[in-house]
């Protein structure tokens, strides 16, 4: 077994312990994988147009984004689809504890937005492997210090696991998150209390899961217009980033940036 194999089997039983969603329904990945030609069927039948250096298929720009209007309050919001008939979906990625070189490959080859729910324990050995990622357009939020369970646990508990992370964030990448997804997805009243406390705008649940390549869907089997979709940083990351892709191409949909969508009361943007 090769040292990089012993590494990243490691750190998959830590990355495991990540977000995990109720869902009823499994989609293997279609389309041609990497290594099969550009003009691979898609399950219609019709060629899937993709990017032959991995198999990413190929998406129209997306719209201009029209942002919903986050309501007022002493708490966040909390979604896990965002309301819009615009043709997108938003692909969210979590943790960070396996860091594999291709993902900065894939994310670049592809051009589509993401956002990186980061959590800081799970960076810290090296928060400089997000930044090409970055560059290529991804947006870090907030994802707790430790990904402990926050739900039942104290007011000064939670506003410090969601605080510290957002301002150890923001000095590796001189941007403060104001997105939050609480770990595991659960969450109460303190949770979303502190989270507008730390200066959150909304926090966020998912409608499909990604791992091992395969796509997870808690309502019908296709990704519907304004869905957040989550992976996470594992060692299927190229399968997942794939499948997920796929998905949303075969829903007629096109990624799009979670934090474009969103005006925080009074019109600020998200970003």
């Amino acid at each position: 077994m090769s040292i990089f194999t012993r590494l990243a089997a490691a750190a998959v039983t830590l990355s495991l312990a990540g977000c995990s969603a109720s869902a009823t329904r499994w989609e293997q990945p279609q389309g041609a994988p990497s290594s099969a030609p550009a003009s691979a069927a898609a399950p219609s039948g019709v060629a899937l147009p993709v990017h032959k250096a991995y198999g990413i298929p190929d998406f129209p720009p997306a719209p201009v984004a029209v942002p919903i209007s986050l309501p007022a309050g002493d708490k966040v919001p909390y979604l896990s689809r965002i309301p819009t008939t615009q043709k997108v979906a938003f692909l969210t990625i979590d943790d960070g504890y396996v860091k594999l070189p291709e993902a900065h490959k894939l994310i670049a080859e592809a051009g589509v937005p993401v956002t990186l729910f980061l959590t800081t324990d799970a960076i810290r050995d090296d928060p400089d492997y997000f930044r090409p990622l970055i560059d290529a357009g991804a947006v870090v939020e907030a994802h707790t210090i430790t990904h402990t369970e926050l739900r039942g646990k104290s007011y000064a508990f939670q506003r410090k696991e969601i605080c510290g992370s957002a301002d150890k964030l923001a000095g590796w990448y001189k941007r403060r998150p104001v997105l939050f997804r609480p770990p595991f997805g659960t969450k109460d009243d303190t949770t979303l209390r502190a989270a507008h406390d730390c200066g959150m705008r909304a926090a966020f649940m998912w409608k499909e899961t990604v791992d091992k390549g395969k796509v997870r869907y808690q309502e019908e089997h296709k990704i519907k217009p304004g869905d957040i979709i989550l992976m996470h940083f594992r060692p299927a990351f190229k399968a997942d980033f794939l499948a997920a892709l796929k998905a949303i191409h075969r829903a007629g949909l096109t990624p799009a940036l979670l934090e474009d969508y969103l005006t925080a009361p009074g019109g600020a943007s998200s970003r």
